[in-house]
């Protein structure tokens, strides 16, 4: 029987999800509850697509759309997520996945088709090559893992410990908003809507964590982590002011490190970040080598790759200006651009 190319409804999550906790090479971001995430809180269509034979799943690829007036139209494997792209069993399901979602993109006359691979597909599309990520095995044992970390940062740690630092899970999402959304204020961006929060804690269940680091009983830093099989993927993080001090995200994400070790967790993925910024620095200092990233696009009107980004000098003079608006301000008009910046 040949390939059939199917659209997900939600009476097939389940199979899905089964493919993709079989499937080596798929990811937490093909997980079908990315689906709900981003239709419930930013509003955009989406066409997770999948290639099915005898009556089994093959290859999957989740795809959604976004149409911004300000940063383009774009159909994406996946926004707001980090890794994304075709996942199949078969070369000839994982073709007709490509041909599907490029005449999708044609259908949509979108600007380009992004898809974010962990690894290079084979394929002569041009790419994106902004962004890597770090990943690492960490050990049960709690003094290899720190014993691991590069002598400077391992001292920043043991800071953040002196200082009387705690760190808790909370079954909530709301004092996380609180750190999250000031720390993303003083960096230039817009932050994403309370919902989001909300949504991940409903949708992922046991399998989304919220950490946070108190000092003398007042919240000053926080971060939402995804577990997935033998991973522990720490994803919305922030910090106050005051964190910088008292090395709060350091100890931060020591505690995370050690409490997943703890329970027998063997790959800490730092996740993305953009060559020459911070957060590279950061994860770099902790012993993390980056490791390349493959966005690649199928160009459909656009004559190059969109870059929306906070690299792009173009946005530079309103990063300076968003710093500068008060919390409340930035809180209410934030969601409205941040769902566009998938």
């Amino acid at each position: 029987m040949d390939f059939q190319i199917l659209e997900l409804n939600e009476a097939e999550f389940m199979r899905w999800d089964a493919f993709v906790e079989a499937t080596p090479d798929a990811t937490f971001f093909h997980r079908s509850g990315w689906k709900t995430v981003i239709e419930q809180v930013f509003g955009h269509s989406t066409h997770y697509i999948y290639a099915e034979r005898d009556g089994r799943i093959e290859g999957i690829l989740p795809l959604a759309h976004i149409k911004s007036f300000l940063f383009g139209n774009t159909l994406v494997s996946t926004p707001f997520c980090v890794y994304g792209g075709i996942v199949a069993t078969h070369t000839e399901a994982a073709e007709l996945l490509r041909r599907h979602a490029c005449d999708l993109a044609q259908a949509l006359s979108v600007d380009s088709l992004e898809l974010r691979n962990l690894t290079p597909s084979g394929v002569s599309w041009p790419t994106k090559d902004l962004y890597v990520t770090f990943r690492k095995e960490i050990d049960p044992d709690p003094e290899i893992n720190l014993k691991a970390i590069p002598r400077k940062q391992r001292a920043m740690v043991r800071k953040g410990i002196n200082e009387g630092l705690v760190s808790e899970t909370d079954n909530g999402w709301q004092r996380l908003f609180r750190v999250y959304s000031e720390s993303v204020r003083n960096l230039g961006t817009p932050v994403f809507p309370a919902s989001l929060f909300r949504i991940l804690r409903q949708v992922f269940g046991d399998d989304c964590e919220v950490l946070m680091v108190t000092h003398e009983g007042q919240d000053i830093a926080g971060v939402m982590s995804f577990y997935f099989r033998d991973q522990v993927l720490p994803y919305y993080g922030g910090s106050v002011s005051q964190a910088r001090m008292l090395k709060g995200n350091d100890f931060m994400y020591w505690e995370l490190m050690r409490r997943a070790g703890e329970r027998g967790i063997k790959i800490f993925d730092y996740g993305r970040s953009k060559e020459g910024t911070g957060s590279y620095s950061f994860k770099r200092n902790w012993g993390f080598k980056p490791e390349p990233l493959y966005y690649e696009n199928y160009l459909v009107k656009s004559d190059s790759i969109p870059e929306v980004n906070p690299m792009n000098p173009k946005y530079q003079l309103f990063i300076r200006a968003w710093k500068r608006l008060p919390l409340p301000v930035a809180n209410f008009i934030g969601p409205m651009l941040a769902r566009s910046l998938g």
